[in-house]
């Protein structure tokens, strides 16, 4: 997890200092990948010391960590910041008017601009910090000293698919791994008979682009994000074969086990096989205890009711959050839960009318939200569980369709809760018509470098050498936004 070029090499030095030694620059690099296909760099950093059992064994984090897990909320689709986090009374005021200099940047160009048009929605301060929130979030509300806002976000895409993948990978092209994927690397999981990193998807379907929002990249797979399913087996056919007993399972794996080893044995430079022969034995640990991670019904009534699943319309996103809660609290490291699945209107994507699409994906998830939290708070999870909320991106401030919002990366609001996080508190701001971000800009690098640093990685030693250079979740940017630190 530190600087693979920093590493030592089994002679003493540091993999920079031999490669400096060996002469550096195109026979550096040569040399690397040629000793990396032999295991040179695979070798123990320390004389005696014997290598980590499992990709997936606990890691020391780089500095004392406020967090152990992250809950992700993602809101797919792109949540308006001005109907929900931002309000612009500037905006309700001349709403109906031409948007004032409204540039023609071709990387953000609003596509035909209509005028300006004022949230209709009413904000009302809210907690002892007087927060002022949406009527969309009424049980979100009784929750806000507790958390941060950023009123300030800004991103690189228009583009549903680069936007997702940028807020999950931190480039706006496919290939890179995601930020689970980098936190299981970093951390590894303290529990070996669960997946690290665990996706559970809307009910409507996934995201556009797809698995690559959970992928591991250029990582070997073992650290990829893995889906559950919140109705019966969380994954398909995990149930050993009728007739097959457990005994003779565990044979089999062993057999498979000794043909696979052998195999790569002869090719110690392909960690494609090493992942797959992991993930065979977790599989087979999973089917002990995978089942009762999710099973849902040994929650009281109560707590089912805390997260809506005695209400059709939010018993969905509700079982997704409580199942969420129920697998970082058995030690899970990374859980993303989306709302909004497929396209358009089954998404936050509201080109149309946002009042009616926003109402509709609100209602669906703000008492799930709410529950949630209180739950974490209340069985003192909340101070160990990093919560974040976003969108891939924001929406404008201009109409679109008459009613609706078209996309705007450059000015959104997110939020972050728990695991560190000095609640009750806004940063940041947008322009008066909540456009663009002007105050405390906060990219997608920055909120990255941030969960990083709340999991006591640094994000500038967290890298992966690939493509001749150290890779990171937060490319060659990113900062550590510390007014968000309690």
């Amino acid at each position: 997890m530190f600087s693979q070029q920093d590493k030592l090499t089994p002679c003493g030095r540091t993999r920079r200092e031999f490669l400096w030694q060996a002469g550096g620059g195109f026979a550096g690099t040569a040399l690397t990948g040629m000793l990396a296909a032999d295991g040179f760099f695979d070798s123990p950093a320390v004389a005696g010391e014997a290598p980590v059992a499992s990709p997936l064994a606990a890691k020391r984090p780089h500095f004392a960590a406020r967090a152990k897990s992250v809950i992700f909320l993602f809101m797919y689709g792109g949540p308006s910041q001005v109907d929900l986090w931002d309000p612009k009374p500037e905006l309700v005021k001349r709403s109906g008017e031409v948007m004032p200099n409204l540039d023609n940047d071709p990387l953000f160009k609003v596509r035909n601009p209509g005028k300006l048009l004022g949230s209709t929605r009413t904000f009302a301060p809210a907690g002892e910090s007087g927060i002022p929130v949406s009527d969309l979030f009424p049980h979100v509300a009784n929750c806000v000293d507790d958390i941060a806002v950023i009123r300030s976000m800004y991103a690189d895409s228009f583009a549903h698919g680069s936007g997702l993948l940028q807020m999950n990978t931190g480039f706006v092209r496919q290939g890179n791994p995601s930020c689970g994927s980098w936190i299981n690397y970093g951390l590894g999981t303290s529990n070996q008979n669960l997946p690290g990193y665990v996706v559970l998807l809307d009910h409507r379907g996934g995201p556009i682009t797809g698995p690559p929002n959970w992928s591991s990249g250029y990582m070997p797979a073992t650290y990829q994000g893995t889906q559950f399913r919140t109705t019966g087996a969380p994954i398909v056919d995990l149930r050993s074969s009728i007739g097959l007993s457990q005994q003779r399972q565990r044979d089999q794996l062993d057999l498979i086990g000794m043909l696979n080893q052998r195999h790569q044995q002869q090719r110690p430079g392909e960690s494609d096989l090493q992942s797959r022969i992991d993930s065979y034995e977790l599989a087979f640990r999973m089917q002990q205890h995978a089942p009762e991670a999710v099973d849902l019904s040994a929650e009281s009534a109560a707590t089912q009711s805390l997260y809506g699943l005695d209400d059709r319309q939010t018993e969905k996103f509700g079982r997704r959050c409580l199942m969420a809660r129920r697998l970082v609290e058995r030690g899970v490291r990374f859980v993303q839960v989306y709302s909004g699945g497929g396209h358009s209107e089954q998404t936050w994507d509201a080109h149309s009318n946002v009042n009616k699409n926003h109402e509709e994906h609100c209602r669906n998830t703000d008492r799930p939200v709410a529950g949630l939290l209180q739950d974490l708070k209340r069985r003192g999870l909340l101070d160990e569980t990093l919560v974040v909320w976003t969108g891939e991106f924001g929406r404008t401030p201009t109409a679109q369709n008459g009613k609706g919002r078209d996309h705007s990366p450059r000015g959104f609001s997110a939020w972050m809760a728990g695991g560190g996080i000095k609640g009750g508190q806004t940063i940041g701001a947008t322009d008066e018509f909540g456009f663009a971000a002007v105050e405390n800009k906060v990219h997608v690098h920055d909120l990255h470098a941030t969960i990083l640093h709340l999991l006591g990685l640094d994000h500038e030693l967290l890298t992966y050498f690939h493509g001749g250079r150290d890779m990171r979740l937060t490319d060659v940017e990113g900062r550590v936004v510390r007014e968000l630190l309690a």
